[in-house]
């Protein structure tokens, strides 16, 4: 594959060549009709060397002056040739990006031969096929928020009018089911607000010193019945304290996330086992299933927002759960990354916390803890 370099190059070159071609031949035509001119003046007769260098010093500026402006024009005609050459690449990428910008997704620059240009055209059209899923993955997010609104939203207004009806007699168990429901909507109102805030990549965290390994254990102990429910094992394994400075309850969401997972991807009779250390890293805690697993090129892709697999259909969720996870781990300084051996060979998620990231602490919060403003950027996506 040929350069920009290269062909700025030979451009220039073919340039100055046609010019030097056009010069010479136009001089050596318009100096010889000048001398032989000059010789007829001599009525046949021999040309004394006199009358010879006073021809050619005659003829010389026309040759010259005729000579270099069919150089000029030549060479006007080649370098115009040539830019057209190299700019109409860069003129396909300037309208595909304009059309990208205005939301036309489907278009894509045509690749040079340059490599330079090569690079830029797929840079543009990797781009543009990210928004493309983007966008998709955002009407998808729509469509399932508003799915899993409508239901609880139903319930409640149901049982409501039953209730103002007679229909339905009032008692526990009826209001344990309306204030299920609307703690059903209330972790959707705080999913989605914790993910707009990392989007605007601005978190504020009440950071101070805790234990990791305790944290561990109490997001485990909270799942557990939802584990047993669906005959899936837990087993954890956090006996040493692990000392972090963090924000208790960001991280317990994260942990609650991943494990929450790990569950939905479980089959019955599986185990999930969660384990807490301290490693020369730093602090981290493992995550690992023996559920449906995860294709390679799927790794990253589960922390892009919205992301749910193929499998994911009849899966609970909203495919927003690992990217808060993510983005919450890396404003604590550390992150959440995802192996797996491959589909149905179960997934290990590792939240680490420590090395050389920190958050950084500002200003006291009300209950005296300090109170991290941090603000990162999610790298969720090429999210």
């Amino acid at each position: 594959m040929s350069t920009l370099r290269r062909r700025l190059l030979a451009s220039h070159l073919v340039v100055a060549a046609v010019g030097v071609l056009a010069l010479v031949a136009v001089g050596l035509a318009v100096g010889g009709v000048a001398v032989q001119r000059r010789m007829g003046t001599t009525h046949g007769s021999m040309m004394r060397a006199a009358e010879a260098q006073q021809a050619f010093a005659d003829a010389l500026p026309l040759a010259l002056g005729w000579g270099a402006a069919a150089g000029i024009v030549a060479a006007a005609i080649a370098a115009l040739w040539a830019s057209r050459r190299i700019a109409g690449p860069l003129a396909e990428v300037q309208e595909a990006t304009r059309a990208i910008a205005g939301g036309d997704y489907t278009r894509r620059v045509p690749r040079p031969p340059e490599a330079e240009l090569a690079g830029v055209a797929d840079d543009v059209n990797a781009l543009a096929e990210r928004l493309a899923d983007m966008e998709a993955r955002r009407a998808r997010l729509i469509d399932e928020v508003t799915h899993e609104m409508r239901t609880p939203l139903t319930t409640i207004g149901g049982t409501m009018e039953g209730l103002i009806d007679g229909v339905v007699e009032p008692g526990a168990a009826t209001y344990e089911r309306v204030a299920a429901e609307a703690a059903r909507l209330r972790r959707l109102a705080e999913d989605l607000s914790t993910l707009s805030r990392a989007q605007e990549s601005t978190l504020a965290l009440a950071l101070a010193a805790v234990d990791l390994a305790t944290l561990t254990r109490d997001a485990a102990e909270r799942l557990r019945p939802q584990f047993e429910h669906r005959g899936v094992g837990l087993a954890v394994d956090a006996p040493r304290p692990v000392p972090v400075t963090a924000d208790a309850d960001r991280i317990t969401q994260v942990l609650v996330n991943v494990l929450g997972n790990a569950l939905a991807h479980s089959p019955r009779g599986s185990q999930v086992a969660v384990a807490a250390a301290r490693d020369a890293a730093g602090a981290l805690v493992t995550i690992a299933d023996q559920g449906s697993g995860i294709a390679g090129e799927d790794l990253e892709r589960v922390f892009e927002r919205f992301f749910r697999g193929a499998d994911a259909s009849d899966r609970p969720g909203r495919g927003i759960g690992l990217t808060i996870a993510r983005s919450l781990a890396r404003a604590h300084g550390g992150d959440l990354t995802a192996r797996s051996a491959g589909p149905g060979r179960g997934a290990t998620f590792t939240l680490t916390l420590g090395g050389d990231r920190r958050p950084v602490t500002g200003d006291a919060g009300a209950d005296g803890a300090p109170v991290a403003h941090v603000t990162w950027r999610a790298r969720c996506s090429l999210g």
